[in-house]
């Protein structure tokens, strides 16, 4: 008797992908003695047809996850690295496009920067060279992220950064909340604001017909205006402060539809030093790390639907 490899109702297959991640792959790009580096961290997620696998366990339709990972590092070379964006959308292309069932790629990256090692000219003569231009050391400010999903037809990509730590030591106040039984925070009138910004932009760029964004121009100025409206805003609060960064990278980068960010109020409080008998003129601080004020929005240009997803540890 034929076994039917579907299971029955009421149970079904609901959304389903599977792919490599954390493919960590570091492309040197050798410009004569000056080299270039671009360090990366893949992550491949495929969706289409493949409900067969699921049921019962036939792999016809499937290219294996070692597959993909081979295809990354195979087009770090063939394509070479010009932006996290820009690799993303070349893989996803290739997998939906050369395997017939595979109807969605996702391509999720994170880019670790590294920078020049200056070195002194005494020691670049010492060592018989003019000038090193081969060492480098790892930035320890952001990450920057990338989200790039391909359906055969459109595109959605998603930029961002986590892990950007920033503060204001003046120009934040804190008063005027509700206030119950259960309040002991003491209003404050000049307080330090200093947060880990982690955001994520979406792009209309969403066809082959469309003129593609300079990838790296946007990031680096994306990150610009939402640094300096995090400067410039005199905050009463960090929601505040988080639509005023919003509203800057909306107002100046046209290419950008859609900002979300999420950013821990990494709480600063005035040391108590009378029992020492010192005066604490808002000078020292205890930096608590945790439990931290979590403030989170989306900021839309007019007319724009929300697709950033609300959990950020879910993009």
């Amino acid at each position: 008797m034929a076994v039917n490899s579907r299971p029955a109702q009421p149970v079904m297959l609901g959304q389903n992908q599977y792919g490599k991640a954390e493919n960590r792959v570091v492309k040197i790009t050798r410009d004569g003695a000056t080299h270039h580096i671009k360090d990366l961290n893949v992550s491949v997620a495929l969706s289409g047809d493949m409900e067969e696998v699921h049921y019962s366990g036939s792999n016809a339709n499937v290219l294996p996850t070692d597959t993909t990972k081979n295809t990354v590092f195979a087009f770090a070379k063939e394509h070479g690295i010009e932006s996290a964006e820009q690799f993303g959308i070349h893989l996803a292309r290739h997998f939906v496009t050369s395997q017939e069932p595979i109807k969605i790629a996702r391509i999720r990256i994170e880019e670790y920067a590294w920078e020049r090692i200056e070195t002194s000219d005494a020691n670049s003569r010492f060592i018989g060279a003019d000038e090193v231009k081969h060492s480098f050391v790892r930035k320890g400010q952001e990450t920057r992220v990338a989200q790039i999903t391909y359906d055969g037809e459109k595109w959605e990509v998603i930029s961002g950064l986590k892990d950007l730590t920033v503060m204001n030591s003046t120009n934040s106040e804190f008063w005027g909340y509700v206030k119950d039984k259960y309040t002991t925070l003491q209003e404050a009138y000049d307080r330090i604001l200093a947060t880990s910004v982690s955001g994520r932009w979406r792009f209309n760029w969403t066809d082959d017909e469309q003129k593609m964004p300079n990838w790296e121009k946007s990031y680096e100025q994306v990150r610009r205006h939402a640094l300096q409206a995090f400067a410039e805003t005199y905050s009463l609060s960090l929601q505040q402060t988080l639509y005023q960064m919003g509203s800057r990278i909306i107002n100046n980068r046209s290419e950008i539809d859609e900002v979300r960010f999420s950013l821990p109020n990494s709480h600063h409080f005035l040391v108590d030093l009378e029992p020492f008998g010192l005066k604490n003129d808002n000078e020292v601080y205890f930096a608590a790390d945790r439990p931290y004020g979590l403030i989170e929005a989306t900021i839309l240009r007019n007319g724009c639907e929300p697709r950033i997803p609300v959990d950020l540890t879910n993009l």
